[in-house]
């Protein structure tokens, strides 16, 4: 059975951003949980994202059907929140079957130990966007933000997203700003040997490639985004696949290990 990983979709509710949305809805309606049992979304599922109590966003009907379908198949999916769907919780936990992490999660594959994460908050130089993190999360501070209308709330999706336009500032975006912090983070968990892999997302370019660890390798793997790569990761036959469906690209190329597309895994001892 395979593992689908993604991550960066940042839906939109239509008229607006509906080529991305009505892309990764045939990516999720050609999905078979005959041959997939788990789902990893690694954040930024929605452009926007916030939780009322007896209203959802109608807008995104398609996709949370489509979910709904996965959980009564018995697909397990697993969502790790981004920077622009802090607010998951209840609906997506009780309705769709999501298991919410706030933060990271560990998740095996085979024999490897592989953590998984989102990515925001990891470059150094995001201290503003941590406070903030903080102060979002608080309940009295999601308390008042529900005293809106759906509505307007929707309509301050955009002043709310605005934290992360700068990831897609750069004309190549193998040179965005968040590429090299996230893979250094990788780089430093694998050598210190605290995980087989390491696979996140909010850097909007896809990569795989692999560093050394006390086990011989480690892999690390940017699931990209759907705005330009439609990019996900599959755990197939023992190896991760980097795979694109549909894809644009116009801005910056997806790197690969010397290897190619698919790592696979064979434990080796140490040099």
């Amino acid at each position: 059975m395979k593992t689908l990983i993604f991550s960066d979709v940042h839906l939109k509710v239509p008229p607006a951003g509906r080529d991305v949305y009505t892309v990764f809805l045939r990516f999720l309606r050609q999905v078979d949980p005959q041959t997939v049992s788990r789902l990893v979304i690694l954040g930024d599922l929605f452009d926007f994202w916030f939780e009322y109590r007896h209203v959802i966003f109608s807008g995104y009907f398609d996709v949370l059907r489509r979910f709904a379908d996965f959980h009564d198949a018995g697909m397990e999916v697993h969502f790790v929140c981004g920077n622009h769907d802090l607010w998951a919780g209840r609906f997506l936990e009780r309705q769709l079957g999501f298991i919410i992490h706030p933060d990271r999660l560990r998740l095996r594959f085979g024999d490897l130990d592989v953590l998984m994460l989102h990515g925001d908050g990891i470059n150094p130089r995001d201290v503003g966007y941590r406070i903030y993190k903080r102060f979002a999360t608080f309940p009295i501070v999601v308390g008042a933000f529900r005293l809106l209308h759906p509505d307007w709330a929707m309509k301050l999706a955009g002043w709310v997203s605005h934290g992360s336009r700068r990831l897609l500032e750069a004309e190549d975006l193998s040179q965005g700003p968040e590429v090299e912090p996230l893979r250094r983070f990788a780089r430093e968990v694998i050598e210190r040997g605290e995980a087989d892999a390491v696979i996140c997302g909010h850097s909007h370019f896809p990569v795989m490639e692999t560093f050394p660890s006390p086990k011989g390798f480690g892999t690390y793997i940017n699931t990209g985004d759907w705005l330009y790569h439609r990019s996900y990761v599959e755990w197939f036959e023992k190896a991760f696949h980097l795979r694109s469906f549909e894809s644009t690209v116009e801005r910056g190329e997806v790197t690969r290990s010397e290897t190619g597309d698919a790592i696979e895994h064979r434990e080796q001892e140490p040099q």
